[in-house]
């Protein structure tokens, strides 16, 4: 299943995102979105995880909870609109 989270810190890393979701199952990927322009990170990731449960109750739990003193936006991918 494929996780969007938003509100990050501009601060974290890849490294820190994983730790934190892998709490809940494996993490088969992780893509940090950066902007076209300025190449800087925008506080926005995309974690695909393997398992649907578990990624649903990475959403549950992780939805609104505090990381690197940031609220964080955690709800499942919707496909992107082209």
């Amino acid at each position: 299943m494929n996780i969007y989270v938003g509100n990050l810190n501009y601060r974290v890393k890849e490294e820190d995102l994983q730790k934190v979701m892998e709490d809940y199952g494996t993490v088969t990927s992780i893509k940090f979105i950066n902007d076209r322009e300025t190449k800087r990170f925008r506080g926005i990731a995309f974690v695909e995880m393997e398992d649907a449960a578990a990624a649903a109750k990475a959403i549950a739990e992780l939805d609104g909870a505090e990381f690197f003193g940031r609220q964080m936006v955690v709800k499942e991918a919707r496909p992107p609109k082209f």
